[in-house]
């Protein structure tokens, strides 16, 4: 899948400025297809010139105009045939799992020290889809938002981030508790010898 489509995605909200969808893509979209404001721009430029979004100059007094963008007929065609169309399947690339492949080769302390880390960048991702979620429900119960809200796409995928950190959280537990027990084990075994 290409940026083209989290873009075209993020545009059914509404029109927005590329500065609105750099904030959206933030919050929400980035949290399964990253993107760099820069990308963001480009694709925007990109989308535009193929006619799958509309672009419009917004003349501002005090501020430099800005551009918003909206979908287009065939901007809507293009992701409605994306949509039903079989994704790829999903492929991992975390640079930590080579690094506990490999945790028997390394100093425990220091890959426990990373573990550390990607648990409390979990736990504050977590954190904000908590803050995120509440928002969006605006005191309904979920079953109430599902069954009132026009689009439920962006709950939908807000639910699968949260499950992915909260697996991320168990996983960083469980590891850091077998490293403890590893090293403590270690360190008795090795007491008598001393």
């Amino acid at each position: 899948m290409s940026l083209k489509y989290a873009v075209l995605a993020a545009l059914l909200e509404g029109e927005a400025s590329g500065y609105d969808l750099a904030k959206v893509f933030d919050v929400s979209v980035a949290n399964f297809w990253p993107a760099t404001p820069q990308q963001l721009y480009r694709e925007l430029d990109r989308l535009a010139t193929d006619g799958l979004i509309a672009a419009r100059v917004v003349q501002q007094e005090r501020r430099p105009n800005k551009r918003m963008f909206s979908l287009t007929e065939p901007g809507q065609a293009a992701l409605r045939a994306f949509v039903v169309a079989p994704p790829r399947p999903t492929t991992i690339r975390d640079e930590l799992m080579v690094k506990i492949q490999a945790v028997d080769e390394a100093d425990p302390e220091t890959v426990r020290g990373l573990l550390e880390e990607r648990l409390e960048w979990a736990r504050g991702k977590l954190a904000r889809y908590e803050r995120l979620r509440d928002h969006m429900l605006d005191g309904r119960s979920e079953d109430e938002y599902l069954s009132e809200e026009e689009r439920v796409g962006p709950y939908l995928t807000l639910m699968r981030g949260r499950a992915f950190e909260e697996e991320n959280v168990r996983w960083c537990e469980r590891t850091l508790e077998v490293l403890a027990t590893r090293a403590a084990r270690r360190g008795t075994a090795e007491a008598p010898r001393a």
